[in-house]
Order: C-alpha cells, then sequence, then structure tokens
C-alpha cells in the first residue's frame, strides 16, 4: 500500500527567525501521526524557547551533547529516527554539515547518523547569494542531503530575495513524498482536477458541486512517485502541490485547448476533472435580467476530452473517473468500454463530492478492485501505484 505511514523524524533547529516556522512544523507532523524528537542548538532557544517545542511534540527537547542517559546522545538519537530534518538550517550549520564539523549536539548526531539527512535553508538573501553557501549546498547535495530549497520573498531584515524557509505545511508534504516509492520515476503525467464553469452571462453559470480534492491529491500522489507532472485545474480553493506546474482554466473548452496543447509528450493522462457535459449555446453579453417570465436556455454537449485524448494515434495510458450516484460499477464498467480506455476510477458522487475522504472501485481488464473508504490523498497513492502496477 503507498501510503506514509507514521515515521519517527528528528527535527533539528538552528538560530534564526525561522525558528518559529519549525514550531508549526513540529504541530502538523504530530498531527499527521508522526514522532517528533526535537534537537536545538543553543542559538535556536533564542528565537523560540524549547518549552515550546517539548509541549507540541510532547517529548524532553536535547540541546546539549551530554544530554541524555547513556551520554552518546549523538549515536542513540539517529538509530532511532528514520529521517533528520534540519529546519531552519543556517548558513553556519550548513557549513558545518558541509565540512563535517561537529561541535554540537546536533552536529555530532547528523555527523554520526544512520539515516537520510534532509535540509531546509533559512537566511538573509546575500547569505544564500555568497559563494561560500552555494558551496557548501552543493556540497551536500553531491553527499546525498535532500535540499527543501527557500522561497523567494519578503526577509525578516526588511530584504526581499530568496532565502525564506519554506512553509511549515509545504516542509511536511516534501517530508512525507521522501518516503513514498518512485514507482512513476521518469514519466510524465498530465492531471485534470476540478469543475467547469460554462458562463451564462456575465455573472452567472453552470458548474458542479466538484471541490477538485482528489485531483489534486492524484497530482501530488504522482509527483510523490517520481512524475513529472502538470495539472489542469478548474477553479478551486485548493493550494498546489509543489514540484506540480499548474494550468488553470474556467470552461470545458478552455479545458480541451490546454489538454490538447499538452498531451504529446506526456505517458499518462489522469482525467479526474469533473466536466459540464453541456455549455449554454450562446452566452449573454450582458447581464439576463430578471422578469415574470424564466428565459428559455438552449444547451449544447460539452466536448468528450478524455475519449478525445484516447482516441490518438499514439495515445498515452488513459484513466478515467467516474461519479455515479446508481449501479456504480455498472456504469463505471460501461463509461470504461465506451471511452476505450484501460482503467477507470469510479466513486459515488453523493459520497465524495467535496468531502475528505471516499472510496473508490478501480475497473481494469482484470476485474474491479474495491479500495475501502480512507482520505483522499492515501487513496491517490493507492490509485497511482495500481497504475504503476498495470504500466
Amino acid at each position: 500500500m503507498a501510503q506514509t505511514h507514521s515515521k519517527r523524524i528528528l527535527l533539528g533547529v538552528t538560530g534564526g527567525i525561522a525558528a518559529y516556522k519549525a514550531a508549526e512544523l513540529t504541530r502538523l507532523l504530530v498531527k499527521a501521526g508522526h514522532t517528533v524528537q526535537v534537537v536545538m542548538t543553543e542559538a535556536a532557544t533564542h528565537f523560540v524557547g524549547p518549552a515550546t517545542f517539548q509541549a507540541l511534540s510532547g517529548k524532553p527537547v536535547l540541546t546539549k551533547l551530554w544530554d541524555g542517559d547513556s551520554g552518546m546522545a549523538h549515536i542513540d538519537l539517529s538509530r532511532d529516527a528514520d529521517v533528520i530534518l534540519i529546519a531552519p538550517a543556517s548558513a553556519n550549520f550548513i557549513a558545518k554539515l558541509a565540512h563535517g564539523l561537529a561541535d554540537d549536539l546536533l552536529s555530532t548526531l547528523c555527523l554520526a547518523r544512520a539515516c537520510p539527512l534532509t535540509v531546509a535553508p533559512a537566511m538573509n538573501k546575500q547569505m544564500w547569494d555568497n559563494p561560500a553557501t552555494q558551496r557548501n549546498l552543493a556540497q551536500l547535495r553531491q553527499d546525498g542531503v535532500a535540499l527543501f530549497d527557500p522561497a523567494s520573498g519578503a526577509q525578516a531584515c526588511g530584504e526581499v530575495g530568496m532565502g525564506r524557509m519554506q512553509e511549515a505545511e509545504t516542509l511536511l508534504i516534501e517530508l512525507e513524498a521522501l518516503f513514498q516509492p518512485k514507482c512513476l520515476a521518469g514519466q510524465r503525467v498530465l492531471v485534470t482536477a476540478g469543475p467547469t464553469y460554462e458562463a451564462i452571462d456575465p455573472v452567472r453559470g453552470i458548474t458542479n458541486l466538484s471541490s477538485g480534492k482528489m485531483g489534486y491529491a492524484i497530482a501530488r500522489a504522482a509527483w510523490e512517485a517520481g512524475a513529472e507532472v502538470v495539472l489542469i485545474s478548474g477553479p478551486t480553493a485548493l493550494a498546489l502541490p509543489p514540484h506540480v506546474r499548474a494550468i488553470h482554466i474556467t470552461s470545458a473548452q478552455e479545458m480541451q485547448a490546454a489538454v490538447l496543447r499538452e498531451i504529446k509528450p506526456m505517458s499518462i493522462f489522469i482525467s479526474v476533472a469533473a466536466v459540464a457535459d453541456y455549455r449554454v449555446a450562446q452566452t449573454a453579453k450582458q447581464k439576463l435580467k430578471k422578469t415574470d417570465t424564466a428565459p428559455t436556455l438552449t444547451l449544447t454537449p460539452n466536448p468528450d476530452i478524455l475519449a478525445q485524448v484516447a482516441a490518438l494515434p499514439k495515445p498515452p495510458f488513459c484513466v478515467g473517473f467516474a461519479a455515479e450516484t446508481e449501479k456504480l460499477a455498472a456504469h463505471a464498467q460501461a463509461k470504461r468500454a465506451r471511452k476505450n480506455i484501460p482503467l477507470i476510477v469510479a466513486n459515488r458522487a453523493q459520497d465524495a463530492l467535496g468531502q475528505d475522504e471516499s472510496e473508490l472501485i478501480l475497473i481494469d481488464s482484470h476485474g474491479a478492485h474495491d479500495l475501502p473508504r480512507a482520505k483522499k490523498l492515501v487513496l491517490a497513492r493507492q490509485v497511482i501505484a495500481h497504475i504503476s502496477d498495470l504500466l
């Protein structure tokens, strides 16, 4: 099953204002079911007190080389961890890692580790751009350390530029991705998600209740599996998964144009979007005024994007989604045959639209495979694993 089970995270916090984000990261990691042991440098305690991290993690915070029962915390801690994450990682601490220095508990346990090391840099833009820092970062990459590169933006010093540590939510996603099997490495995946909106006039339209949550989860799971992912999304309020290129559209015709423009280099096409079946034949240029007589709207069919892609001379591996209200398996099987695709994913519309959880039936040439109710990200990882098996 392709999902993230509870992991033992050793969170190292070094001196920098971004230490406040590490407190939020601790909360999110614990909320996600992971065990967190915090180790702080002496400089870090000047920004956020150890008591804060102890309250959030439920574990005593270690700060000194001689902390721990055995006096060998630098050995014991890394042996018990699945991964070490340094967040924030200051320029000074990155230099220590690059040159193998070990003059405090955190740097010593990194040197003596027996688990993967990940680093989330945070510093002033000049420190980030300094050739010495860039050399040190290059050395860490060469040594196999995973770097969660910072973002560009306003900094505590008042300047604007590269060096802001990623937000806690993004770091959680990046960290959990490390534990996912890279079963789609080298693949290029195009995903559609969300609803479409078909205008009636400048202020009214036809749409549906799709939130886009499953499509966004599929895009994230495909990226976690090592694929290069493009997400074509209708209107949603969702945050984009990291490292996914997004194309935002509104109508079904816009989605069709975007899909056909992007599809050529793709090896997998996953059509999750709830595309409106019909649009208004002629959109009013001005707002329709309310009258005693209800207006008559003439509808015309929207393009069948999935069927169009599946009918290409050299189509990618096509996956469809079927949201049904009754006879789920039968309707989905008929849709799979009609569109001539290798896999269709079926769910009950009334139980899935807008929800954080769902249950699915995967239907392929081998039969039907039930996926019990779970969080949509968990299901998305299972769908991606099944696609990998079929490929």
